[in-house]
């Protein structure tokens, strides 16, 4: 094996966190699920997100600027925001609708001073830093143990920031508007994530460099359980129903294009680490589709090949409603009414199987048609 791929698994060991933790543990955000006839057009246009109840709404009164001694002091007058998080059942893609009224907004500048939305999110819970461990404010004993805290020569700053950065949790810098920059700075040397396939963004705004204004900002990102440098290795974040994610997200402030400091780090963590180390985030809750856009009964189902050298095929019921019973017919002449059996065909071809339930709200099929093959 190579020696880059040793000092990669010794950097993901090393840097391990002792513990993990969210932030805020009292609260968990909700993400929208928009039904698959219902999925949002990246245009910014807010139209798509109307049938977004107001409870998934996150707004100013949550977030707190963890640098500049305001805290929870919020002035509408100065910079409002609203932001909604949505997603949808077979994609890994993170949905935005971020609504923002400043009274400067600062853009002209092809640098990192420019009014920001910074999106930090963790997919699979992995949790600790996500920047290399030469950034001491992140990489403190207090927060990764004293062991893990130690800078091991041998690995130079480039080496740990080339091997870690971005790699388990990602960081995207979203420039509120870009003008003539890219629309994010994405953390680490994995550039694909700001861009199709992976991620889309549309603005909507009437306003010039230093003027005050309503920004409109749609945009969808995919989260990554791993996104090292090479696109082919990377492994996105499956999303699921009822999963627990880490995100969380910064309103980082500019008034004054000469100023060299920022006036507001307004963030939802309320801890400013959040940046830089995914513990700091907090919890977001994938949730099922709301009642309304649920059928009382609909069959569902899905299948896995356990052993294609046997045709063992598991099935899983996936239906939605009140389930009392199940019929499944596997298309070769067999059936069963387990909720989730295993079958094993005696011939490799494809077959079309069937799955037919049955509960207080009526009865529902679902055919597959040659939708399982086996050799």
């Amino acid at each position: 094996m190579s020696k880059r791929w040793f000092l990669c698994a010794f950097l993901f060991l090393l840097f391990l966190p002792p513990q993990f933790a969210l932030e805020r543990p009292g609260v968990t955000f909700k993400i929208f699920q928009f039904p698959p006839d219902k999925i949002p057009r990246i245009d910014g246009n807010t139209d798509d997100w109307d049938i977004v109840p107001d409870s998934y709404a996150i707004g100013m009164d949550q977030l707190m600027d963890t640098e500049q001694g305001h805290g929870m002091n919020h002035d509408p007058k100065n910079m409002d925001v609203k932001v909604k998080v949505g997603w949808v059942k077979g994609l890994n893609r993170l949905y935005f609708l971020y609504e923002a009224y400043d009274n400067y907004w600062d853009f002209s500048r092809l640098d990192l001073h420019n009014d920001i939305f910074e999106v930090v999110v963790d997919g699979d819970l992995s949790g600790g830093p996500l920047i290399d461990i030469y950034h001491r404010d992140v990489w403190t004993p207090e927060a990764v143990g004293q062991a893990r805290s130690v800078i091991d020569p041998r690995i130079s700053e480039r080496e740990a920031h080339w091997s870690f950065h971005g790699v388990h949790a990602q960081n995207y810098h979203i420039f509120t508007p870009p003008g003539d920059k890219d629309w994010a700075m994405a953390w680490g040397c994995a550039q694909y994530i700001k861009r199709l396939p992976y991620a889309n963004a549309a603005y909507k705004y009437n306003f010039k460099p230093g003027e005050s204004g309503k920004l409109v900002l749609e945009f969808w990102i995919t989260p990554f359980d791993y996104a090292p440098c090479d696109r082919q290795r990377a492994v996105e974040s499956v999303l699921t129903e009822n999963k627990l994610i880490g995100l969380s997200w910064s309103v980082i402030d500019y008034d004054d294009v000469n100023a060299p400091n920022r006036v507001g780090f307004w963030n939802l963590s309320h801890k400013q680490t959040m940046y830089g180390n995914a513990s700091d985030l907090v919890g977001f809750r994938l949730m099922p589709l709301e009642p309304q856009f649920r059928k009382a009964i609909q069959a569902k189902w899905s299948y896995t090949v356990a052993d294609m050298d046997r045709r063992l095929v598991a099935f899983k019921d996936e239906s939605d409603g009140t389930i009392t019973s199940w019929k499944w017919d596997f298309g070769d002449g067999s059936t069963s009414t387990e909720q989730n059996p295993i079958h094993q065909y005696k011939a490799g071809q494809e077959y079309t199987t069937i799955l037919e339930v049955e509960g207080p709200a009526g009865k529902s099929r679902h055919a597959d048609v040659w939708g399982v093959s086996v050799k």
